[in-house]
């Protein structure tokens, strides 16, 4: 049974999944832009990708993306303003 992220998910149009799982993938999107645009936070865009990715590729995509500065906007230097305008995804 899928857990509630997961359920959410699954709810979005198929252009939107597609979306948000590439937003994921992309080294340089925060998960902060992905709450903005679907109302998912970091641990529930985990859930996601550990449901819709092999379970090789999750490993590889977690391995990349946990404590990276570029995925996480806190650790971000303030010079880079990527990801922090909310109407930079249009949906």
């Amino acid at each position: 049974m899928p857990k509630a992220p997961v359920k959410r998910f699954r709810r979005l149009p198929d252009d939107e999944q597609s979306r948000m799982i590439e937003m994921a993938w992309e080294d340089r999107t925060p998960f902060e832009a992905i709450e903005t645009l679907f109302g998912l936070a970091e641990p529930d865009v985990i859930e996601v990708m550990r449901h819709q990715l092999k379970p090789a590729s999750f490993r590889l995509w977690r391995k990349r993306v946990t404590g990276r500065a570029t995925k996480h906007q806190a650790l971000r230097s303030p010079d880079v303003l990527r990801g922090y305008c909310p109407t930079q995804y249009k949906r």
